[in-house]
């Protein structure tokens, strides 16, 4: 318990997560492709919403990216109407360690409780995703939000694939779940 108290409290006192230091150019279509793969926030929390979904959905595995697209849509709505959320660096660090917490106990058939919870629980931190990119948005921001939506859906499939591929060795699933927790909290401390 002192354990998760203490990562708890690093992630609240994060830094800016890597993708989101602003004073970038985050304008247009290819810009916005671009940034998803620039932040090792965003790539290690599409890559674990992706193997989550493939482990936990595998009839369903489009649930967890489309919670998290339609929820990263509406915080860049809310950014853009110039709507503020307190803590929205410390909601994308703690997004990256609980997406690879879920990706790290999804069992195919968990139950609608705990799918329904893990599906809210992504889209509540997808939200401080969007509200963050809409926040650094300038100049041409929708062409900057359809590039940003593709790149993040392939990273969402990218995940998936790799549940898929390896769905059957638990020890690889720990170990990818393990490596983005461990790379979050690392994330939260830089």
């Amino acid at each position: 318990m002192r354990k998760l108290a203490l990562t708890l409290a690093a992630l609240l006192a994060a830094s800016p997560a890597f993708a989101h230091t602003g004073g970038f150019h985050t304008s247009g279509l290819i810009v916005g492709m671009a940034h998803p793969v620039v932040g090792a926030d965003h790539v290690l929390a599409m890559l674990a919403v992706g193997l989550w979904s493939g482990y936990a959905l595998p009839r369903h595995f489009w649930l967890g990216a489309a919670a998290f697209m339609a929820a990263m849509a509406a915080g860049a709505g809310l950014g853009f109407a110039g709507v503020g959320l307190p803590f929205v660096e410390a909601g994308i660090t703690t997004s990256v360690v609980l997406f690879g917490i879920l990706a790290l106990v999804a069992r195919p058939g968990q139950g609608a409780g705990i799918t329904a919870a893990s599906l809210a629980a992504i889209a509540v931190f997808a939200s401080f995703h969007g509200l963050a990119h809409a926040n650094e948005a300038t100049g041409a921001a929708l062409p900057y939000l359809a590039g940003f939506l593709a790149v993040t859906g392939a990273l969402h499939l990218a995940g998936i694939a790799l549940a898929r591929g390896v769905a059957r060795y638990g020890l690889a699933q720990r170990a990818m779940g393990g490596a983005i927790i461990a790379s979050g909290v690392l994330l939260a401390l830089a």
